[in-house]
């Protein structure tokens, strides 16, 4: 019988890596980022996945930022850190690391580049977890990775003794329901990975969200997810509402390149972008500076966030 666990619930801010010109990594601007989203009271961070755009770099480097995390996280927040990599080998390390760090769970990503079958991706996932032996999210990220199917992953909670739970990121509204039903009482996490989903995700019993725009635009997310447990159900609705439009003047970047923008907009910086711009894109981000502030005041998103 696999070990009780208590699920995870609330909104988990996605955190993006700043880097200095030399693309390093800015830890002074990582301190930032979790100071300003703490201050918006988010029920934990998520270091280490898409949004921490993972693959750019070294394993070293992603050792310093758990260690730097779990030192920074304040003790009411939950700590969740993606261990994704090129190899087994580093996957096990970067779990080993958050294990020993005390992160409340890790998020496991299937392998990218290649493709594989379903039923190598189940011998990866139990692998992995089983040797971690700590509690363990799948990550389901079709749009970077191998994409899990329903079936796929409801195996893995089923049969994985330290697979606790999923977060979503495929975007599929036909996963909320089927994940709902088959929890039948099991203590797994259902977390919502594409911000567009998260309203429905709230109504259809899914326990919250890792976010994207809350790693810039925290109280937006946290909003929703108040309103609705609250039951603030027209509330929720017309914040998801704001929150759509603002997934629509962002989705034109490359992932994550609009939260950094974002980031940037509320000054909190995160240095340069990972590829050369382009006019059209130096155009872009004009385009976004001149409408997030407006937006931000038309709507009072943020009137009373800290910084």
């Amino acid at each position: 019988m696999s070990p009780v666990h208590t699920p995870l619930a609330g909104i988990f801010a996605a955190v993006v890596t700043p880097t200095h010109e030399d693309g390093r990594v800015d830890l002074d601007a990582f301190d930032r980022i979790l100071v300003f989203l703490a201050g918006a009271g988010v029920s934990g961070f998520c270091i280490g996945g898409a949004t921490g755009e993972y693959p750019h770099f070294e394993t070293a480097e992603r050792l310093v930022l758990i260690e730097r995390a779990a030192r920074r996280v304040p003790a009411a927040s939950a700590l969740l850190v993606g261990i994704g990599a090129p190899s087994v080998r580093h996957v096990f390390e970067l779990g080993c690391a958050s294990v020993d760090a005390g992160a409340r769970a890790l998020l496991l990503p299937m392998p990218m580049f290649f493709r594989y079958e379903p039923q190598d991706l189940e011998a990866f996932a139990l692998e992995v977890t089983n040797a971690l032996r700590a509690p363990c999210l799948l990550y389901n990220l079709p749009a970077f990775t191998n994409g899990l199917g329903a079936e796929t992953m409801l195996n893995l909670l089923r049969t994985g003794e330290f697979i606790t739970g999923l977060k979503d990121s495929s975007g599929d509204p036909e996963n909320l329901g089927t994940f709902r039903t088959a929890r039948a009482g099991s203590p797994w996490s259902l977390l919502v990975g594409d911000d567009r989903l998260l309203h429905a995700g709230l109504e259809a019993g899914w326990d919250g969200g890792i976010s994207g725009i809350a790693g810039f635009c925290p109280e937006l997310v946290i909003g929703i997810y108040r309103s609705f447990v609250e039951g603030r159900a027209s509330e929720a609705a017309r914040l998801q509402g704001l929150l759509d439009e603002l997934i629509d003047h962002v989705a034109p970047f490359p992932t994550p390149w609009g939260i950094r923008i974002g980031l940037a907009a509320r000054g909190v910086p995160t240095g340069p972008l990972p590829l050369p711009l382009t006019p059209a894109r130096r155009q872009q981000i004009a385009d976004f500076d001149a409408w997030f502030p407006e937006w931000l005041r038309r709507t009072g998103v943020g009137a009373g966030s800290k910084r």
